[in-house]
């Protein structure tokens, strides 16, 4: 089940957030999309995910479940954590009526264990520490099946140890799920832990292409500028980005 981009473009105010960009994503692998805040990242997921639709370029998804892990998790306050988790089970018309309560709770539970969490099913999301809430997002994206995994910024707002425990994660979804998969980050850590390549944008475009590792080298002045953090380099942040 592989993903691939042709010729994306998407505008807001003007102003080209995407312009023609092309890539691909093979199955079973995991992708990251890096840039600095506003260079497009978290749109190409909103339009992967059907959430924005683009101007214009070809989407080439195979059938499959898309699931998406949202920045702050995205959990339902007025839930608990056993409705968050089964909510397309109960709710999303190709799954409604289709499982018993006994189901539900079986397959609640397990999507749990698979995030090193249990017994919190009646737990509510503001009982939940950021670390825990970010892993029921997790439990809530794989109950459904997907072929396809969409992260955005699974990491923000979490310390160095909580982060890599989420991290540890995507890589065990990845291997259970098989599900072909793109992080949206800028942490490091997660771009050299988890990806198989790495795509960088920059004002609409991809100025980078490659492993980690390739990353890593700093060979261009894109990737040297990113990976040492400096204010100094080719790409210029906006004022209004932060």
């Amino acid at each position: 089940m592989s993903i691939k981009v042709e010729h994306l473009t998407k505008e807001f105010d003007n102003r080209k957030v995407l312009d023609n960009i092309s890539f691909n994503v093979e199955e079973g692998e995991v992708l990251s999309i890096v840039g600095f805040s506003g260079s497009g990242k978290s749109t190409i997921l909103k339009i992967l995910c059907g959430l924005l639709k683009p101007d214009s370029g070809i989407i080439d998804i195979s059938d499959g479940d898309i699931a998406m892990v949202f920045q702050y998790s995205a959990l339902f306050d007025s839930l608990n954590v056993f409705d968050n988790i089964s909510f397309a089970l109960q709710e999303r018309k190709e799954f409604k009526g289709k499982y018993t309560k006994q189901d539900l709770q079986e397959i609640v539970k397990k999507s749990l264990n698979t995030v090193g969490l249990s017994g919190i099913e009646e737990k509510f999301p503001h009982e939940l520490s950021g670390g825990m809430q970010k892993r029921v997002s997790l439990a809530r994206a794989i109950v459904t099946k997907p072929k396809y995994i969409l992260y955005d910024e699974p990491t923000a707002g979490l310390d160095p140890v909580a982060s890599t425990v989420i991290e540890d994660y995507i890589l065990r979804l990845r291997d259970e799920t098989k599900a072909t998969s793109i992080v949206v980050t800028h942490q490091m850590s997660t771009i050299t832990r988890c990806s198989d390549r790495v795509i960088m944008l920059y004002d609409g475009h991809i100025v980078f292409r490659g492993t980690p590792q390739e990353l890593l080298k700093q060979d261009n002045p894109y990737t040297r500028q990113f990976v040492s953090a400096s204010i100094e380099g080719p790409m210029k942040i906006a004022a209004d980005s932060f």
